[in-house]
């Protein structure tokens, strides 16, 4: 193997190395018994969650789905329906901005009447890679790789949203009472839709794709907040 040859199998290790991720079930305080499928995200004001341990995940991947998954199973290894981000301090007791290549995850089981309290959200989400275009009730915004959105709903008000893409999709929302959050990706990905059960994608409306609520709050605590 001559240099050249060398020095491009280094670099490429190097890329597969800075771009693997993996998710490590870090502690285990305790397991539960059940047959809950979702993994729900909860607040920091949630008292009454048992704690049940800590996922670890090092390393990054913009593979959004993948590394999901890999956190919902390790979480149900321990019988986790619902999670928490944990914010990792410095030395000095500051909070550290969310790195996606270094983060933990608390995971608790929670109560089903507190994981199914109504919501009045709808949250948006771009793409991991590309910016996307959208549209709310003819007003635009730019939604950048990594970020989302949220609109709170009004009972009885109609809102459409669509891409701004040729032959792009839009859909219309009704605002109701004691309805549960929804999620939507803007995405030019075309999407293979999930077995029906299963956390993550479940079906796929042009470039819009409904998300599920496990996987919608997952990306809600690895993206970014676009402030309207």
């Amino acid at each position: 193997m001559n240099l050249r040859k060398f020095a491009v199998c280094i670099l490429f290790l190097l890329g597969l190395f800075l771009h693997a991720q993996n998710v490590y079930l870090s502690k285990v305080e305790k397991t539960n018994d059940n047959n809950d499928k979702y993994l729900f995200q909860i607040g920091k004001d949630v008292t009454n969650a048992e704690y049940l341990g800590e996922i670890d995940v090092i390393g990054y991947s913009d593979n959004d789905l993948a590394v999901f998954a890999n956190v919902y199973k390790k979480a149900k290894d321990i019988g986790a329906n619902s999670f928490a981000y944990q914010p990792i301090e410095t030395i000095d007791g500051k909070i550290q901005p969310f790195n996606p290549a270094n983060y933990k995850i608390k995971l608790y089981y929670s109560s089903k009447e507190e994981l199914s309290k109504p919501s009045d959200l709808v949250y948006i989400f771009s793409s991991s890679q590309k910016p996307q275009k959208i549209s709310i009730n003819k007003q635009e915004y730019v939604l950048q790789p990594r970020s989302f959105m949220s609109i709170k709903t009004i009972p009885g008000d109609t809102y459409v949203i669509s891409t701004k893409k040729l032959l792009g999709s839009t859909i219309k929302i009704s605002g109701q009472s004691g309805s549960s959050a929804q999620y939507f990706q803007m995405s030019s990905l075309r999407v293979r839709s999930n077995t029906y059960g299963e956390p993550g994608i479940n079906l796929k409306s042009g470039d819009i794709t409904v998300l599920d609520r496990s996987y919608g709050d997952f990306l809600r605590m690895i993206y970014t907040e676009n402030q309207k």
